[in-house]
């Protein structure tokens, strides 16, 4: 019985998995990026019905080419789907189809079929106990096993019908919005190529989480062929800004050596010499990644991206003094975007000049006020409060930054401590004692959840 058991939870873990796959996963923030996937979502959100302030594109750092909702309204698309991607009408294609389940409110619906296929497997554990208890061994195991399969198939044919309900709705999203669905096409003969590379040519998808690729490109093909947007092509632009994302993201995540071979020295288009910048200041070369941004200014001296990776790689190679004016001006172009500014306060900070803290102060205060969930923010702020000697505050930005990294038990620690040294009843001390009382009951969880040694 405790092995029938061990194996349902097992069957019932394997669900929540499925059901929560961002929680091991670490968010890559880029604020290039991030515009640009707003800029690329924001017409296939109005066609969807929604809000473009109320979505979010997340990325997150994995290799693999995929992306998923995992509830709210906020689509997440693994790094390796941008660096992989041929361009942007791909990417595009993805987050229609994302969009789908989130119209399509599969996420909350998803308990619907955690239910069915928990049930049958209840019921199988049952008549598998009540055959081992009466002597049949064998036939209990059969009974068993039986009821596990047909629970992950019931569970997988759920998944696959919201899969192909998804697909239906981003269709209407992409040809509503006027962009060519031969980018979501392109994704999945991608996908295609893949199963066939590894074997995964099965005829029955019964096995499968999602419906065969060759069928959903059958089935898209079908869909999207005869409507006028089929043959929309992408604002240049726009192609031109998510070639330069990739290339950057591409210099971030993959081994330099990669980096270079993918983009040699002979290639002087401004993809490559962002790709090689990042990729020498990953590999401390600090004097050859300056050269390549500073190739980059010459071609465009006020973009305020390659600004700001000017300002990184001084500031990173312990020059944040010379790091403060494209800083400054990156942060000025941006309209004070959170992200660069929150890495302006920082090069205040590192300047070591006690007359920078006041202004590394307000910046990082404004960077909080546009986005309070940027823990980076929150740790420099709270070096700023700590130099000042107001350890209360510095207390409550390190809780506010530990409970954004998950961090029950510190979060707790630093708000209490937070607490002792705020005037009761003030907003910073209601603040704290939210963040408190939030952790307290996590912390308790997680110690309940620990297994036993």
């Amino acid at each position: 019985m405790r092995h029938l058991l061990r194996t349902l939870l097992a069957l019932l873990i394997s669900f929540a998995v499925l059901t929560r796959p961002v929680a091991a996963q670490s968010i890559l923030r880029d604020a290039e990026t991030e515009a640009l996937l707003a800029d690329m979502s924001r017409p296939l959100i109005e066609a969807a019905g929604l809000q473009p302030k109320n979505v979010q594109i997340v990325m997150i750092a994995d290799n693999s080419i995929n992306a998923f909702v995992a509830g709210g309204q906020i689509v997440y698309i693994h790094s390796g789907l941008i660096t992989q991607a041929d361009n942007a009408n791909m990417v595009q294609g993805v987050i229609a189809h994302e969009l789908g389940h989130i119209t399509g409110g599969h996420i909350v619906r998803m308990a619907e079929g955690m239910k069915s296929a928990t049930g049958i497997m209840l019921l199988s554990l049952i008549l598998g106990a009540a055959a081992m208890a009466a002597g049949a061994g064998d036939a209990g195991a059969g009974l068993l096993t039986m009821g596990q399969q047909a629970a992950l198939g019931k569970f997988l044919a759920f998944s696959r019908v919201q899969e192909s309900s998804a697909d239906a709705a981003g269709v209407s999203f992409l040809n509503k919005a006027g962009i060519s669905g031969q980018g979501l096409v392109a994704f999945f003969k991608k996908l295609q190529n893949q199963e066939y590379r590894y074997g995964y040519n099965s005829k029955d998808a019964y096995d499968r989480t999602h419906p065969l690729s060759r069928e959903r490109v059958t089935t898209l093909v079908d869909s999207l062929q005869t409507a006028p947007s089929w043959s929309a092509k992408t604002d240049p632009a726009l192609e031109a800004r998510f070639q330069r994302v990739k290339a950057k993201l591409k210099g971030y995540v993959l081994d330099p050596p990669v980096v270079m071979q993918q983009y040699p020295e002979t290639d002087l288009s401004v993809p490559a010499r962002y790709a090689r910048a990042y990729a020498w200041h990953r590999g401390a070369y600090p004097d050859k990644a300056t050269e390549e941004v500073d190739a980059l200014l010459r071609t465009a001296p006020h973009d305020p991206y390659f600004l700001e990776l000017k300002g990184q790689v001084l500031l990173e190679s312990g020059k944040p003094k010379e790091a403060l004016p494209p800083l400054r001006e990156a942060v000025q172009l941006t309209r004070y975007n959170p992200l660069i500014t929150s890495m302006f306060g920082h090069a205040l900070i590192a300047t070591e000049d006690s007359a920078n803290f006041a202004e590394a102060e307000k910046v990082l205060k404004s960077a909080i006020a546009m986005d309070n969930q940027n823990p980076f923010a929150w740790y420099q702020l709270g070096v700023v409060y700590d130099r000042k000697g107001d350890t209360a505050r510095a207390a409550l930005a390190t809780a506010e930054r530990y409970n954004l990294e998950g961090n029950p038990k510190l979060a707790f620690a630093n708000a209490r401590m937070a607490m002792a040294g705020i005037p009761r009843g003030s907003a910073d001390w209601v603040r704290a004692q939210d963040i408190f009382m939030v952790s307290e009951p996590e912390i308790k969880k997680k110690k309940k959840d620990r297994p036993e040694e």
